[in-house]
């Protein structure tokens, strides 16, 4: 906290923080506009009757999603078009080749991620409004169902553009990354209804011995959590790198040492998204097709699929879909930090600035020691991502709460306030320079 006092003393940085409280308060109130025409109190019963399913959804949207504003969609076209573009770079040398060529590159990339976006917030909602029409949840289909659906497809994709561009401008003149903050934005927003949730559950009328104690673990369980995320965060493998001696005119420089920093989270909260989006989607569409209840071998899949009936002690055997889901947790870290991180270019670029790897020969050997060093990583990074994301399911199960802020939400919101707090003060050390280099 005192790093943000200390930016309010700064006029720049203090302009910059209001310009971002105050397009987050815009964020807020879109999430309050609703549709025309939407039927919100029914979408909202069919999306509580999905219980936990809806959890991640509603997270990152804000709540926004389950009662249907203009910005429903939020910030998940952006995202799901940048991990689009993003992997589309390796299938398309043009992208890559755009990637690599500095500011120039990076803007065409940004002006393509913003046409998909758009592109992808369109499909979403003109199948979510035909589908939703075709349901009765949305009043005048039946009278003018094209007509009905042009507004509904306005409205949402109009949304998650405003979104789109609010995020974009908090990056430039406000603090942080803007699609971050929008995201974790609506993440807290979810954290009263979920803290009345918990303490009408375990708190309320209760004898004042119970009440301290059910206070103290939930207090413990959450610290617990946000110290594990913050420790996976943080932690990384140095593998030390020397330069050989150069001659330089009639100078010679000695040998230099350096490391290369590999996060053991090397894919931050990406495989979780993966994972959870792949699982949650079957669910979430059978529900608002009304085929969420039922018996037999497709309806126990479906069930399987759902984080609802995980971890639940009279139905255990649904759980695993939790396997599945770590599974699926370690084969997204795999191949996302594949894309991210390429052993045999950095060995390549250590070859040619005379670096090498104490004890590894330059060249293959050394790719073949970052390949090996790395998969070991990503294993143990995939883990602890699982765990800190199982343990709110897990309670959700074997205690019966209902609440939103998952491990997802935490390892966001943790990632996202620690890299605003280093810009932060990254930038009061650059004005601290400044001050120096005029006096």
């Amino acid at each position: 906290m005192s790093k943000i006092r200390d930016a309010f003393k700064i006029p720049e940085l203090r302009k910059r923080l209001l310009f971002t409280l105050l397009m987050l308060a815009v964020v807020r109130l879109g999430c309050q506009l609703p549709v025309p025409g939407v039927e919100r109190d029914v979408l909202g019963n069919l999306f509580q009757s999905a219980g936990d399913s809806m959890n991640f959804f509603n997270a990152i949207t804000g709540g926004s999603f389950e009662t249907f504003s203009v910005f429903a969609l939020n910030i998940t076209p952006y995202i799901t078009a940048s991990i689009i573009i993003q992997l589309l770079t390796i299938a398309f040398p043009k992208l890559e080749e755009m990637q690599r060529d500095g500011e120039a590159g990076r803007k065409k990339i940004v002006q393509i991620t913003r046409y998909t976006t758009i592109g992808l917030s369109l499909l979403e909602s003109i199948a979510m409004g035909i589908g939703f029409g075709r349901s009765n949840y949305i009043s005048g289909f039946s009278e003018h169902p094209f007509l009905t659906v042009v507004l509904f497809a306005a409205c949402l994709t109009a949304g998650s553009t405003i979104l789109m561009w609010i995020g974009e401008r908090i990056t430039t003149q406000g603090i942080g990354n803007g699609i971050s903050i929008v995201l974790i934005i609506n993440i807290i927003s979810r954290l009263p209804q979920d803290i009345v949730s918990l303490w009408n559950q375990f708190v309320a009328g209760k004898p004042i011995p119970n009440m301290v104690l059910a206070i103290a673990i939930i207090v413990a369980i959450i610290v617990a959590i946000v110290v594990l995320v913050v420790l996976l965060q943080g932690a990384e493998r140095r593998i030390p790198v020397q330069y050989s001696k150069k001659l330089q005119g009639a100078h010679s420089f000695g040998t230099q040492s350096s490391y290369i920093p590999i996060k053991v989270n090397t894919a931050g909260v990406i495989p979780v998204i993966f994972a959870q989006s792949i699982m949650q989607t079957p669910v979430i569409i059978a529900t608002l097709l009304g085929k969420g209840q039922g018996t037999g071998i497709g309806y126990d899949i479906l069930y399987s699929l759902s984080e609802s009936h995980w971890f639940n002690p009279s139905n255990f055997k649904y759980t695993i879909g939790a396997v599945i889901y770590v599974l699926l947790n370690i084969a997204f870290a795999y191949f996302y930090t594949s894309i991210t991180f390429n052993p045999l270019l950095v060995a390549d670029n250590l070859k040619k600035s005379a670096g090498f790897i104490p004890g590894i020969r330059p060249g293959k050997p050394t790719s073949d020691y970052l390949s090996t060093v790395l998969n070991r990583i990503i294993f143990i990074g995939a883990i602890g991502l699982s765990v800190v994301a199982l343990i709110p399911i897990a309670l959700n199960g074997l205690l019966g709460t209902n609440i939103s802020f998952g491990g997802t939400s935490i390892i966001i919101v943790v990632g996202v306030v620690i890299e605003t707090l280093n810009q932060i003060d990254s930038q009061m050390m650059v004005r601290n320079y400044r001050g120096f280099l005029n006096d």
